[in-house]
């Protein structure tokens, strides 16, 4: 059986770190920003972004300048997919209750485009009166047109089982109509046929009942409820195949975007995992833009990008090394981008965990170079809006004989000392370079960066890092890679003393970025697939495809607000119901302990 698992990353890595340091990556000026139209503006100082500084400038004091408080706003842009019986009529009404969104399905549009007389529906309705099927183009242009009405352009829009093939997909993404969130309700066969095959229907009200989820009120209309044609058992698999080859061939035009939601369980319990996405889709378009803060710009579109509608999706190749620079300044923006977003809605105290295999240090191919240029990426971004940032690293732990650092750290003081911080002084007058404690915690320091802050065998940095982060109150603290849990040493140092206290402070970090790499139980290769959260949106669970071509893609196969344990991840590959659990075994259940 195949099982994916997380690369472990639990222990200190004994390998020597390899140096790879690239020319510093290019700053995101805010001087180049496109502010999309504002709904309300507040005007004050704040501090001015500051070019062509020398090294050894001394700056007292930040100079002012005006900057604007900003809100903008999007509407939702949402479609929604699901076999027959899957409950997406249900679902589709509660997100209009609770959104507001404009609910378009094409069959209500074709008959009301026929009943009004218009163009389009006097086309349709030839084809309709011949028994035919109404050609791609003609829904298309119908659909384009609904969507160009004015309530949809101020609510948002829903988009009811459309586009149902690969080509009216093409089409919308032709007239760039793209949905922010790809719904797709998952439900096994058995359950769907078991709910179409006991639907009847009541032939006066028109009303449709369910003689097990939904039974009627009164034996009166029990006696004359009616089986509607197509709820035969063979009618509904055919119907499902049908289902299952258009919505693979449609799935991959919106992989990035897709988000498959277990619809096997109660109605309540499907639209909270459904509210729970839009609204944190809803929190990205809405967002204050606070000022010192920037956000990150799709140059291409020259446009704000802070939400994940310009996500690209997962690099692919990722165990080719040493990593292009591509792949790596994307995770660096990716990052970055996330932060930002997390440090905008007012967090402060943030970890960043990524595990790519550069940024791997249990694997040979780890890199402190690549480690240290996230960190210079994300420095020099806050330095731009004008914050003073200290980048810090854990000095010595122990004592006498038994002092030291883990050799993941050693020589990164001096190699952050020495990197090139670029070509406007900010080393020195924005960016500092520091140690972890209450006394690195300056007055005019405005966040702090700690680079992979962790515990050795026997020595706890968790006392050190507690006095910083207290003593910097209200500034955001950003973990870097950090290992907190307890490693003891042979005489039972760090094993029980404090051990809860420790824990439950690690534990109050806010994850802001997480991504790490699947593989097999117990091997590093091949990659299986990935796992990555960006503020605030959920984890999200892809399986790694080869395809025919020789090239490799990633496709979602499932989300989840929390990170995902072992048994769920090994289910959503396995393609298993996300309620139902199993029990690990031999070295996959050793391994699922572990971790």
């Amino acid at each position: 059986m195949l099982h994916s698992t997380l690369s472990p990353s639990f222990h200190s890595t004994t390998l020597s770190p390899s140096l790879s340091l690239l020319s510093p990556l290019p700053s995101f000026s805010s001087s180049h920003h496109q502010f999309p139209p504002l709904s309300h503006f507040s005007f004050y100082s704040q501090p001015l972004h500051l070019y062509n500084l020398h090294a050894n400038t001394h700056l007292p004091l930040r100079p002012k300048a005006l900057k604007v408080n900003c809100s903008t706003s999007e509407p939702l842009k949402v479609m929604i997919s699901g076999a027959p019986a899957s409950g997406k009529g249900t679902q589709c009404e509660l997100i209009v209750q609770k959104f507001g969104l404009v609910h378009i399905s094409t069959g209500d549009l074709l008959r009301a485009e026929v009943a009004a007389g218009t163009e389009i529906g006097s086309k349709a309705k030839e084809f309709m009166n011949a028994g035919r099927l109404v050609p791609d183009e003609i829904v298309t242009d119908m659909v384009a047109a609904r969507l160009a009405r004015e309530d949809v352009k101020q609510r948002g829009w829903l988009l009811d089982g459309y586009p149902r093939s690969l080509g009216q997909a093409e089409s919308l993404e032709k007239m760039q109509i793209r949905p922010d969130l790809y719904i797709v309700l998952d439900v096994p066969d058995e359950i769907l046929i078991d709910r179409c095959v006991g639907r009847r229907l009541d032939p006066v009200e028109g009303k449709i009942y369910h003689l097990k989820f939904f039974p009627p009120e009164t034996e009166e209309i029990k006696e004359r409820l009616i089986t509607r044609p197509d709820d035969t058992e063979d009618k509904v698999k055919s119907r499902l195949q049908i289902y299952k080859q258009n919505a693979e061939a449609v799935s991959s035009t919106y992989s990035s975007i897709t988000n498959k939601i277990d619809g096997s369980h109660s109605k309540e319990v499907v639209f909270k995992e459904i509210e729970t996405l839009l609204s944190q889709l809803q929190k990205g378009k809405v967002k204050i833009i606070k000022s010192g803060e920037k956000p990150m710009l799709d140059t291409k579109k020259g446009k704000t990008s802070l939400s994940q509608d310009q996500w690209r999706g997962i690099p692919t190749r990722l165990n080719n090394i040493p990593h292009s620079r591509e792949i790596r300044k994307y995770f660096y923006e990716d990052v970055l981008q996330a932060t930002q977003r997390a440090i905008i809605d007012g967090k402060t105290r943030l970890k960043v965990d990524i595990n790519i295999p550069e940024l791997n240090p249990e694997m040979d191919v780890y890199r402190i170079g690549t480690l240290m240029e996230l960190v210079r990426a994300l420095a020099l971004s806050f330095a731009d809006d004008g914050k003073r940032v200290k980048v810090c690293v854990q000095g010595s732990m122990g004592e006498g004989a038994l002092a030291g650092m883990p050799l993941q750290l050693a020589g990164t003081r001096k190699i952050l000392e020495f990197m090139d911080w670029g070509d406007y002084g900010a080393k020195g007058n924005f960016i500092n370079i520091g140690s972890i404690g209450a006394a690195e915690v300056d007055e005019q320091d405005d966040m702090y960066i700690l680079v992979a802050p962790q515990n050795a065998v026997g020595n706890c940095i968790i006392d050190d890092l507690r006095a910083m982060t207290n003593a910097a109150e209200h500034r955001p603290v950003i973990l870097i890679n950090a290992k907190l849990k307890d490693l003891p040493a042979s005489s039972g140092i760090m094993q029980t003393m404090g051990r809860d206290e420790r824990l439950k402070y690690a534990a109050s970090f806010e994850s802001c970025y997480f991504f790490r790499l699947l593989y097999y139980a117990g091997t590093q290769y091949p990659i299986m697939g990935a796992i990555r959260m960006s503020y605030p949106y959920c984890y999200e669970l892809y399986k790694r495809v080869d395809e025919p071509s020789g090239k490799e893609k990633y496709v979602i196969l499932s989300t989840f607000p929390h990170r995902p344990s072992i048994d769920e991840t090994n289910d959503a590959f396995e393609g298993k119901p996300s309620n139902k659990t199993k029990k690990a075994s031999g070295i996959w259940g050793f391994l699922s302990g572990i971790l």
